[in-house]
């Protein structure tokens, strides 16, 4: 069986403890649930960016956990916003 698993990296991807210890996930939609559930304590913990694993295998990443901030700083920087 797959184990699906998130790595928690500074945005320059130097890999940190995360501030909510993940558990073992047997579905790809269990790992994202749960980072879409605890994203926010992961940033606030000193997380940028997440990739997640199914085994030694990458699927995805480095994804930000900033991606609200950055947009609203782009929406400001719009003519007329």
């Amino acid at each position: 069986m797959a184990a699906w698993t998130w790595r928690f990296e500074t945005a320059g991807g130097t890999e940190v403890q995360p501030a909510v210890q993940p558990e073992e996930f047997t579905t790809q939609g269990d790992a994202e649930s749960w980072i879409g559930e605890y994203w926010k304590d992961l940033k606030e913990g000193g997380t940028d960016q997440v990739r997640l694993f199914e085994d030694a295998t990458e699927i995805y990443g480095p994804m930000s956990l900033h991606a609200e901030e950055a947009e609203a700083a782009e929406a400001a920087e719009e003519p007329g916003a």
